[in-house]
């Protein structure tokens, strides 16, 4: 009888073990795919990108901040005119935060706001925005968990196809040039160029609205 009770009990601790270890398995699985509230696009000049994004798209509340600045290189600290040299392997880039205030989804928002970045440059032309030429002008969407590098993928897939069906005609070419890779230290550029365009109306932009509705494939 002892012996029956302790084997019973032994059965008993593997299998409280087990569904410990299935609890915290899942926790762990949804932790790491939950879809981080942070985006960094590159398309083009970012004086353009940040009022696309942030005054066009998420003008009702859904970037509660942002920053332009640069990504991707491996100097630290860069400056200005030392991107725009071409050679640092740095991109200008957008950093916003974001916030769900039409309880859309966070995936949802994400997924709207990719969509959109789509919407205002072109990302057929490789490194280059207008007359605005090099590396640090190219189409990046800078990733920050798998959850946004599976909506990317998705939403670049999907662009593709409209291209390849002719849905789509408002740009240079028909190859998405898009680079999807994971984010990177972000460095925030100098003051003067954050909000640019709006202390600055009648600066330069390369940016426009090429269409209004996402086409469907179907």
């Amino acid at each position: 009888g002892t012996k029956m009770a302790l084997v019973i009990s032994i059965r008993s601790l593997i299998l409280l073990q087990l569904l410990i270890s299935s609890v915290t398995g899942d926790a762990e699985c949804s932790n790491n795919d939950a879809l981080t509230m942070r985006a960094t696009l590159a398309a083009g000049c970012y004086w353009g990108t940040e009022a696309f994004i942030t005054r066009q798209w998420g003008g009702n509340g859904r970037v509660t901040s942002s920053s332009v600045g640069f990504m991707g290189g491996s100097e630290p600290n860069p400056t200005y005119s030392f991107v725009r040299a071409g050679n640092s392997g740095h991109v200008e880039v957008l950093d916003v935060e974001l916030a769900d205030v039409a309880d859309e989804g966070n995936e949802a928002l994400f997924e709207n706001l990719i969509r959109y970045f789509f919407q205002f440059h072109d990302p057929t032309t490789l490194n280059r925005q207008g007359d605005d030429v090099g590396t640090q002008y190219a189409s990046v969407i800078f990733v920050h968990d798998e959850v946004q590098r599976r909506i990317a993928t998705k939403v670049k897939n999907e662009l593709s196809a409209l291209l390849s069906a002719g849905l789509i005609t408002a740009y240079t070419g028909t190859d998405v040039t898009t680079a999807i890779v994971d984010a990177s230290t972000f460095y925030s550029a100098h003051d003067a160029h954050q909000d640019y365009l709006f202390k600055n109306p009648d600066g330069e932009c390369n940016h426009e609205l090429r269409f209004n509705d996402w086409p469907s494939i179907s």
